[in-house]
């Protein structure tokens, strides 16, 4: 059984990087077609789909984001990072990693994913 745990910083101050994890267990995160996506709900809003890294190391962002946004992934921890800069209050949300075995750019629907992360809460504020 796979699963993904995001670990993070909990609260960022506006301007700085924010840096979180999601460790994957129960599979490899280098698994042949497997995609990882960062996704994220501000606090009333609606899911906001980020990014993927796939199996390979390709990455793709959504086009809003994509300019302060970066994901990466370190094979031998069999973790996924996302790292947004200059934050601003707006990036208060609580983020999720997800798994899908297709390519979907800009999949919000939790039904589409195979694995699904418990999400962190971080909280952008001076």
């Amino acid at each position: 059984q796979v699963q993904l745990q995001e670990s993070g910083p909990g609260l960022v101050k506006p301007s700085q990087t924010l840096s979180l994890t999601c460790t994957v267990s129960g599979g490899s995160i280098t698994t042949n077609y497997a995609y990882w996506s960062w996704i994220r709900q501000p606090p009333g809003k609606g899911l906001e789909w980020m990014g993927v890294i796939s199996y390979s190391g390709s990455t793709y962002y959504s086009p809003s984001l994509k300019h302060r946004t970066y994901i990466a992934r370190d094979t031998s921890k069999n973790q996924v990072t996302l790292q947004i800069v200059s934050v601003i209050p707006e990036d208060t949300a609580v983020y999720y990693c997800a798994a899908l075995k297709t390519l979907i750019l800009g999949a919000t629907d939790r039904n589409l994913y195979d694995y699904w992360g418990q999400g962190t809460q971080v909280t952008v504020s001076s």
